[in-house]
């Protein structure tokens, strides 16, 4: 059961990484289709891409964002309450039931990355398709380390859940 549950919140945080894989990769390459870029363009593409493999990819995701992920799902499985099964998502992306901390910082972020894709989405090819490009890699390296760290919880080593509410916070227990 705990495995299940576990992946009840990895699957959904994986559907909200590949929906924005499936929309955002098509755009990132239509520069390349089209033939729209210019040489230094094309090497901003390729450095950005690689920039963002390692700041987004490896830092963000592999370092921080995967491991906490997977480590509330695998909490969430150990001890599931129905309301918080049911919101496995915002659950484990530290929208709630998370030290103030972390529930703050998952809040500016998401709200700081919703205004970010509005301004992306207004910028003409090649420029989008070339930070589309990067955000792309990112979050395909995050969404192959979620699924390496799952494994290992399926394996019987999930990374631990670091952000909880202390017990003594009687709101967010």
């Amino acid at each position: 059961m705990q495995a299940m549950v576990a992946t009840w919140g990895v699957l959904l945080v994986l559907g909200m990484l590949g929906q924005a894989l499936w929309k955002l990769t098509p755009v990132a390459l239509e520069p390349w289709r089209d033939g729209s870029m210019s040489v230094a363009q094309q090497l901003l593409y390729v450095g950005f891409v690689v920039f963002n493999a390692y700041a987004e990819g490896y830092r963000g995701f592999q370092k921080r964002f995967s491991p906490r992920v997977v480590g509330r799902a695998f909490h969430l499985g150990a001890n599931p309450r129905p309301l918080y099964v049911a919101l496995a998502l915002p659950f484990c992306l530290s929208l709630f039931h998370a030290q103030r901390r972390q529930r703050i910082v998952s809040w500016v972020f998401l709200v700081g990355l919703v205004a970010l894709i509005i301004a992306v989405r207004q910028l003409p090819q090649p420029w989008r398709g070339i930070i589309d490009g990067g955000v792309v890699v990112g979050l395909a390296w995050g969404a192959a380390s979620i699924v390496a760290f799952w494994w290992r919880g399926v394996r019987g080593a999930p990374p631990p859940a670091t952000d909880l509410p202390d017990r003594a916070t009687p709101a967010e227990a």
